[in-house]
């Protein structure tokens, strides 16, 4: 059916003469999911969004989703863009226009790091929820339909079957629901059963990485006349700790959500972490500056158990002309570049690109959109490997510091002829694995340019120390 080549309006024409409508289930009404299904459902297809979860729009409902705090930059503002919801999802965002960096002690001055090289560069602290909720109202706008409590059992690729069961509460007599829909869109996150089905074929490569870290979600609540008690407000907060960090983003309701990483195990590890005495002199020891800001610490670090991080990789991302995966399903990744959301917005925004280029081909639009979007997924995935160190660590080293900073300099006098990595990441759209290939190039540059001022300074202090000591010493003739 979607191999046949005809354009959007050739498809339109069929549906008014009575042909079938073509349909699409997308499993997983997250983020990837739910702007697809808008863009989905305004080209005329009958969009139907199946999701685990209850619907958190609903009065009392309780968020079940991902917590952790999303960075929202350039390539998620360019992909909600599309369907009108940039500015009114930015409005209610927190803008973090540095990294502010706590090096130890309560007293301690904290040291900054711009993000961009101009004044409006920032990006955004935002909640998932809201955003979520968001994309599903403008999805069913659109006439996309939602279906609540219902998870995927099963997918079989080859024939195309997707087995669904009601989430808890359900009757224990439930019957599962069998669809066999003409495409089927895998958007059910890191641990996707469309990724799982995908991954049974013949010639499909596929790749699962758990780091030896872990991460625990912590929060700084505000004041009780309703105030920040973290400052500055206008910057992630990160603890760099070497091998592990703890970072802090910033929340509309003037709240703080932190994030704790580290190993699984070894002395600094969550395996040391079980005690209340334990968890109070951990923090006495790296981070006593928060312990005045959390009355509540030890009670949520009981609380809230400490999950694992995760990369997932699958080549290729699509099957024929009837399945896709996109968003987390097709690209897991650790957290540290702030990207992982970013991405999977860029993910729908090139796939309903080439929907339009391809008119509606789905046998060409999908191998093209793999073709374009599975570098980028892998590219993206090593340089929030990379950032892991660089944030729990580098950031403590005045020479990295001075690299950054100089970084940016060149950035502001040269213009778009020489722009900082993360500047690259955040606030283009270039993509990421041009991204890595122009920052190698810089990067060696200003590794030879420093090599080349050290070596400059070290012979201009000792010409300085021989003009310094002659005369000192007696000269020996030679005669």
């Amino acid at each position: 059916l979607f191999s046949s080549g005809k354009r959007y309006d050739t498809l339109m024409a069929e549906e008014a003469n009575g042909d079938t409508q073509r349909s699409v289930a997308v499993l997983g009404a997250g983020l990837a999911g739910s702007l697809l299904a808008i863009h989905l459902a305004r080209r005329g297809y009958k969009v139907d969004v199946y999701e685990r979860r209850p619907d958190s729009r609903l009065k009392d409902s309780v968020w079940e989703g991902k917590s952790i705090n999303l960075a929202l930059s350039e390539r998620g503002l360019t992909a909600l863009r599309a369907v009108g919801l940039d500015q009114e999802v930015a409005s209610q965002c927190v803008k973090m226009r540095r990294r502010a960096m706590h090096d130890g002690g309560a007293n301690q001055p904290l040291r900054f790091m711009q993000y961009g090289a101009f004044e409006h560069e920032h990006i955004f602290s935002m909640e998932r929820r809201m955003l979520n909720e968001k994309l599903m109202d403008k999805a069913e706008e659109a006439g996309a339909q939602f279906h609540f409590r219902r998870k995927v059992i099963e997918y079989d690729v080859r024939r195309n079957r997707v087995v669904l069961a009601a989430s808890s509460p359900a009757p224990a007599d439930a019957a599962p629901e069998v669809l066999t829909p003409d495409l089927v869109v895998g958007a059910d996150g890191a641990f996707s059963k469309v990724r799982k089905g995908l991954a049974t074929l013949p010639l499909v490569n596929f790749a699962q990485q758990y780091l030896d870290h872990g991460y625990k979600e912590l929060s700084i609540k505000p004041t009780e006349d309703g105030d920040w008690r973290l400052k500055p407000v206008d910057a992630l907060h990160i603890w760099p700790r070497g091998e592990f960090m703890m970072i802090a983003l910033p929340n509309p309701d003037k709240s703080w959500t932190l994030t704790l990483f580290m190993p699984w195990k070894g002395e600094e590890g969550f395996e040391n972490l079980k005690t209340d005495d334990q968890v109070r002199a951990f923090f006495n020891r790296y981070f006593p500056d928060v312990i005045p800001l959390m009355p509540h610490l030890l009670e949520e670090f009981r609380e809230n158990a400490a999950s694992p991080l995760v990369t997932m990789r699958l080549n290729p991302w699509h099957y024929k002309d009837y399945c896709v995966i996109l968003g987390d399903a097709a690209h897991a990744i650790v957290p540290f570049y702030g990207q992982g959301m970013n991405a999977s917005l860029e993910d729908v925004d090139v796939l309903k690109d080439l929907l339009a280029d391809y008119g509606d081909n789905w046998e060409k639009a999908l191998s093209e959109y793999t073709r374009l979007r599975k570098p980028q997924g892998d590219a993206i995935s090593d340089l929030s490997h990379r950032n892991y160190i660089e944030m729990r660590s580098e950031v403590n080293s005045s020479l990295f510091l001075l690299k950054q900073k100089f970084d940016r300099f060149l950035h502001r006098i040269l213009g778009d002829s020489w722009i900082p990595l993360y500047e690259m990441v955040a606030f283009k759209t270039m993509p990421y694995s041009d991204a890595i290939a122009r920052d190698s190039w810089q990067s060696a540059f200003l590794s030879k340019l420093f090599k080349g001022f050290m070596f400059t300074a070290a012979a201009a202090g000792a010409l300085g120390t021989a003009f310094a000591l002659r005369g000192r010493w007696p000269v020996q003739s030679s005669l």
